[in-house]
Parts: C-alpha cells; sequence; structure tokens
C-alpha cells in the first residue's frame, strides 16, 4: 500500500473519529456519521466531476489540483500528460523528417489503404501520376490510375515482378511500379521513371532488327556468288575446294544468325493477334519428323507420347518454332544411339511439353542462363553441335507470349529435360475435326 493510501486511510478513519466523538457529546451518533460520510461522498464526487471536466477538454495550464489521494491523481495525471507530450513531439518530429526525405526522392511513393483508397504521396507522385491534394484523398487508386494492366496487376496482389506502364499525365514517359504489402494489406507503392530505360531497349530492338535486314541483303549476294563458284569448283584450281567449302559454311551459319535475330525482332514488335487453337497432335508428329531426319544416320531413338487432348490457344508457327528448337537442340547434344523422349502431358494447372534426352547434360551453374541471348553453355563453339545461341532466347519469347514458361533440369553425364508449360486457361480440349486436320497437314 502506497503512502498516499495510508495517508487517505488515516484521514478518513480521523474524520470518523471526530464525528463519532462529536455525535456522542452531542447524544447524534448517527446523525454525526452520516453528515461526516455525505461530506466525503460529495468531496469525492466533487473531484471526479472536475478531472472528467478536463479530460473532456485537457490542458496543461487548467488542471485542476487538490489534497489528498486526489492531488497525487491529479500530479500523476500531469506528469503522464507531459510524458505523452514529449513523445507526440519526438514522433511529430520523426514523421516530419520522414515526410521530408519522401518528398525529396526523386521516386513517386504512395500509401494505400488496405481498400484500395490512397492515403498519402510524395510531390513528385504528383508530377508523375497527376495526382492533385486534396481532391484526390481516400479516392481509389484504380480510379486516379486508369490502366487495364494496372488495374489488374495492382488487384491480382502478386507483386514479385514489378509493373511497366506509360504514365497517365505525362506523355512519352514510363513508369515502373513495385508494390510492397504492409500491416492490414495496406500497400506501399514506390513508382520509378524507367523511360531511359524503355527508350534505350527500344532503340536496341530496333538497331537488331535494322542490321538483321540490312545484312540480309549483302549475305545472299555472297551466298549466291559462293554456290556459283562452288558449282564450278571443276573448273578452279583444286586449292580452292577448302576456302569455298569454308565460306560456304560460314554463310550458311550467318544466315541462321540472320534467321533468328528476326525471330527474335518480330517476337518482340509483333502486335498480338487474337490466338487460333493449336492442334498438337500434327505439330508434335511434323517437328518428330524433321528431328528424325536432322538425326540421319547417328541412330537415336525419339519417342513422342500425347497424354492429354488439351490444346494451347496460341500461334502456331510460334509455338513450332519454340517445340522445334527444343527437340533438336535435344537430338544435337545426344551423343549417338541414344533417346530423346517427348511428352506432352496436363500437370499442376499447365499443359507441358516435356523433352527428356539422356545427354551430355549441363553443369547447375549454366542453367539460369541458358535462355540469354547468345549465352552457350558449350564454349567451344563445335560446328557439329553448336547453333546460333538464339534458340533458347526464342522458346522463352514464345513462351511469354503464351504466359507460359520454360523449367529445365539437368544433371551432367545423365542428361537433360526441357519443359515448356503453358497455363491451363491458355488450353482448350481439341475437337477430333481439329485433330483430324492437323494430322492430314502432317502427312
Amino acid at each position: 500500500m502506497t503512502l498516499a493510501w495510508r495517508r487517505e486511510l488515516r484521514l478518513i478513519f480521523l474524520c470518523l473519529f471526530a464525528a463519532g466523538g462529536i455525535g456522542y457529546w452531542l447524544h447524534q451518533l448517527g446523525y454525526a456519521l452520516a453528515i461526516t460520510l455525505f461530506v466525503f461522498l460529495a468531496w469525492n464526487m466533487w473531484q471526479s466531476l472536475r478531472i472528467v471536466r478536463w479530460f473532456q477538454q485537457p490542458d496543461m495550464q487548467s488542471l485542476p489540483e487538490s489534497i489528498g489521494l486526489w492531488g497525487r491523481i491529479f500530479y500523476e495525471t500531469r506528469r503522464l500528460q507531459k510524458r505523452s507530450l514529449t513523445h507526440q513531439q519526438r514522433l511529430k518530429g520523426i514523421i516530419n523528417r520522414i515526410q521530408d526525405s519522401t518528398a525529396a526522392l526523386q521516386d513517386a511513393v504512395l500509401m494505400v489503404d488496405r481498400h484500395g483508397n490512397l492515403e498519402w504521396w510524395n510531390q513528385t507522385a504528383e508530377r508523375f501520376l497527376g495526382l492533385k491534394a486534396p481532391v484526390d484523398v481516400n479516392q481509389p487508386i484504380t480510379n486516379l490510375i486508369r490502366n487495364p494492366e494496372f488495374h489488374r496487376y495492382f488487384t491480382d496482389i502478386d507483386y514479385e515482378e514489378p509493373l511497366t506502364i506509360p504514365s497517365p499525365a505525362r506523355r512519352g514517359m514510363h513508369l515502373e511500379f513495385n508494390i510492397t504489402l504492409f500491416g492490414r494489406n495496406d500497400r506501399l507503392i514506390v513508382v520509378h521513371d524507367v523511360t531511359r530505360l524503355v527508350n534505350l531497349e527500344q532503340m536496341r530492338k530496333d538497331f537488331v532488327a535494322n542490321v538483321s535486314h540490312e545484312l540480309r541483303t549483302p549475305l545472299t549476294v555472297l551466298s549466291g556468288y559462293i554456290e556459283t563458284m562452288d558449282m564450278q569448283a571443276d573448273m578452279l584450281p583444286p586449292r580452292w575446294g577448302r576456302m569455298l567449302s569454308q565460306m560456304s559454311q560460314q554463310s550458311q551459319r550467318m544466315e541462321h544468325l540472320i534467321r533468328d535475330l528476326l525471330t527474335l525482332s518480330r517476337l518482340e514488335t509483333a502486335q498480338h493477334e487474337p490466338p487460333k487453337l493449336v492442334a498438337i497432335p500434327g505439330l508434335l508428329s511434323s517437328i518428330i519428323n524433321d528431328a528424325k531426319a536432322v538425326s540421319s544416320e547417328r541412330g537415336h531413338q525419339i519417342t513422342l507420347s500425347i497424354e492429354t487432348e488439351y490444346s494451347p490457344l496460341g500461334y502456331h508457327d510460334e509455338l513450332r518454332s519454340a517445340f522445334s528448337n527444343l527437340v533438336v537442340n535435344a537430338v544435337k547434344y545426344t551423343p549417338d544411339n541414344g533417346h530423346v523422349d517427348v511428352r506432352w502431358y496436363e500437370q499442376d494447372g499447365f499443359v507441358c511439353l516435356a523433352v527428356i534426352d539422356d545427354g551430355m547434360g549441363i553443369a547447375d551453374h549454366h542453367i539460369p542462363r541458358l535462355t540469354e541471348r547468345f549465352y552457350r553453355a558449350d564454349p567451344s563453339r563445335n560446328q557439329a553441335t553448336g547453333g546460333t545461341g538464339l534458340g533458347l532466347a526464342i522458346v522463352k519469347h514464345v513462351l511469354l507470349r503464351h504466359d507460359g514458361d520454360l523449367v529445365i533440369k539437368s544433371q551432367v553425364g545423365k542428361g537433360s529435360t526441357f519443359c515448356a508449360r503453358i497455363p491451363l486457361h491458355r488450353c482448350r480440349l481439341a475437337t477430333s475435326e481439329c485433330n483430324a486436320s492437323a494430322a492430314t497437314s502432317a502427312l
């Protein structure tokens, strides 16, 4: 028990003892005690009323003072209020510093509550997105940024990858959105200006496309002259034969390289036309026939297994290019008399094309970079197995166009598995008429 409580109890007992003595002397003991208790109760009610009024309109200067236990209560309340004000001022200073620092950022920062309403943003966000204060406060952000891609990205709550879209306020500006969840599904949005990177990427695409087109004509002329000279090889000195052979091989290599570069350029710049149902049985049968022709006399055992009737909605030529790259690569990198198994099946919400071989395999450190342009796991660039280094990059772009991905598993000395996956929502059950027509075209 604290000192204030002991003093309060002593005061109460002293008052009751004095009242009892006076009442006993006046022969009115009951009245004296009743009046004393009433005065004590009225005193406490008055002190309670004073502190309640102060709580309703707290002010440091008007905090009441008293004696006894109530005086202690008022003192502790005043001390707690001073401490609270000190903490509030400190927190306010921290918040002001955070707001000043975020306002000075060159990136836009926005805070959105769990209902999708805009709570706060810095000055850069006004310049990037055209926001206006205080009109846009507590407005749904999807109403302020009217872009279907942003609406889908914001509502799907899958923020592993950033979103890049044009600025709704400034023509020619491209913005990258990064969203982080915190609290109770509140969102912190950081927006970067990536206009320079987008322009550089477009310049790169234009450069590759233009150079590829420009190289095609002179290369065709050179190939034509080489072919003409090769036809008249018996009229040329014998030592020219090896020179013409090497020139022919290198010109063919350049033609393949330009063809793949043009394919990549077309994939990057082509407009998305309405997809059509691609009949997989006929497509894969045709690819297997081509793979057997590539294998020729190497004795590969190439098998095809179609385990699902689903076929993708997509682009026939692109899928043929991607799937053919996977199968032909497996044939090239599998030793003579090896096995190449091609499976079309359904698994975990995807339809998959798995190309399984028992070839040389790929080291783990190569796998993450295999889909990079011109990257080779075999640095020797052997003409027997080496291609242009663009095949898997083409596969990656084709699958991205079909909302899919490429999963690679490999073990050195035991072979590799390349699995091209397409989401099931991009597929339909193929009709018998479609399969029949595809089989006929394959024949």
